[in-house]
């Protein structure tokens, strides 16, 4: 199962930090844990936020999280589950809260 978001006017490392809490209160635990940033070619005090989360679930890696995106502009989620190890419920939860809240941030397309 995979949720896709976009949002507008949010700050990426705020989005990376709320996925980590959010799953792991779902029971899983945090296996890798990597943000980077790039400074934008025409600005460099811009900069673009790239954020990957993986997490397991007995053993395996049940969860992996894909985030890009800039301060000012949009932001990218990806969430993929592994549907052997995450059951939907679960996700729906995650998905709940994260639209709980930052769904006012999130783009209406």
């Amino acid at each position: 199962m995979q949720i896709r978001k976009a949002y507008q006017e949010i700050n990426p490392t705020l989005l990376y930090d709320e996925i980590k809490e959010l799953v792991l209160r779902e029971g899983a635990s945090l296996d890798q844990n990597r943000l980077e940033t790039y400074s934008m070619p025409s600005d460099s005090s811009t900069f673009v936020y790239r954020g990957t989360l993986t997490f397991k679930i007995q053993g395996k890696e049940a969860i992996r999280a894909h985030i890009i995106g800039v301060d000012r502009g949009e932001t990218r989620l990806i969430l993929d589950a592994d549907d052997t190890l995450v059951s939907p419920d679960k996700l729906k939860t995650i998905e709940k809260d994260l639209d709980f809240m930052l769904g006012s941030y999130e783009s209406k397309r």
